[in-house]
């Protein structure tokens, strides 16, 4: 790809290999538009200056304010090396390719000013923005600086809680925290904590959490028969009281149970490896499905508002590590679907829903 081509896109670097591995993935994806479109696209964007909490969308009064969270979770390391992963290479024991996920989500939030997107490891997200332009680099701190693309957690990868020590944990996340701050300064500060895929959750944790100054906890994995109580007692939200010792509110952390771990909901997955029946919305289609979409969607976030306190449910979109890419989910206007009436919206890092 010549250097024309990288200054108005998005481009993974690593060499002829990486070059040549990517070519079929980028053909999926259209032009970007010319950079001249692309700042006034970000000068009419509601909010385009205002990072954090300012940029949440409105809450409608009395109506179910569904939030789709749409996210990737990218192991750093598993069944794979960290290069691997990266770079989409031995796709044969897993199909991941972290360069490629980025690309698309970065190519999707600037062709379409409603999209919002989070991202975690910064591990990946560093080395990715490392290989970037500085034409890329700055929109994408636009991105950031209007919230559209904003990062949760912050370390460098999502720890376990069980075996890490809290040294390690402590400087992992100043690793990535840290980064975060001298690339994207205030803008890019993460306002909650996100551990949707390490087994297990500790005090300790949460207490650190707590005092590094964040403002909530979300997690997606806890032992079956705790999660169906909690859901029965609508209890899937609390504040954690995360430590003995220090003087309250010190330790004390609003904490989430996540409704579906990291993954969307039951046939609503639609990323090029899912089989789920795509959304049909053109009525003389014989395979039209809207409609019917609409109420399955609308039964699972009614039933979902019986778990939590708050009457604000949360939808993920995506899960581990997309194959090839992730596309960011998009605010919908409101609608009514029989007598329950709705808006989707998308929130900041899922911390807006928290009132």
């Amino acid at each position: 790809m010549g250097a024309d081509a990288r200054s108005s896109g998005v481009r993974a670097g690593g060499g002829q290999g990486a070059a040549g591995s990517r070519t079929s993935s980028w053909a999926l994806w259209p032009p970007l538009p010319p950079l001249s479109f692309l700042f006034l696209l970000l000068l009419a964007t509601p909010s385009a200056w205002a990072a954090g909490y300012q940029t949440c969308p409105k809450v409608e009064p009395d109506m179910l304010n569904v939030h789709l969270v749409a996210h990737t979770h990218d192991d750093v390391g598993w069944l794979k090396t960290v290069d691997q992963y990266f770079y989409g290479i031995q796709n044969d024991v897993q199909h991941a390719g972290v360069q490629y996920i980025l690309d698309s989500v970065i190519s999707s939030l600037l062709a379409e000013p409603t999209r919002r997107f989070i991202y975690v490891e910064i591990a990946f997200f560093s080395r990715w923005w490392r290989q970037q332009t500085n034409t890329t680099q700055e929109m994408v701190r636009n991105l950031v600086r209007q919230g559209r693309l904003e990062f949760a957690n912050g370390g460098w990868v999502m720890n376990d809680e069980a075996a890490t020590h809290y040294g390690a944990i402590i400087d992992q996340m100043t690793l990535g925290l840290r980064f975060l701050e001298d690339t994207f300064g205030s803008d890019g500060r993460p306002r909650v904590a996100w551990h949707i895929d390490p087994f297990g959750h500790s005090r300790e944790q949460a207490s650190l959490f707590a005092q590094m100054g964040f403002d909530g906890f979300f997690f997606g994995r806890l032992d079956y028969q705790d999660k169906s109580t909690r859901k029965e007692k609508m209890e899937m939200e609390q504040v954690w009281r995360a430590s003995a010792s220090l003087k309250p509110p010190a330790a004390d952390l609003f904490t989430s149970v996540l409704p579906n771990i990291y993954n969307p909901p039951d046939g609503l997955c639609w990323d090029t490896l899912c089989a789920d029946r795509p959304f049909v919305e053109d009525p003389l289609s014989p395979e039209y499905n809207a409609k019917d979409l609409v109420h399955y969607f609308l039964q699972l976030a009614t039933a979902q508002v019986t778990w939590y306190p708050e009457p604000v449910p949360l939808v993920y979109m995506h899960g581990a590590l997309p194959p090839a890419q992730a596309i960011p989910s998009t605010s919908s206007p409101s609608s009514e679907e029989g007598s329950i009436p709705f808006t989707i919206t998308m929130p900041s890092s899922g911390i807006c829903v928290c009132s």
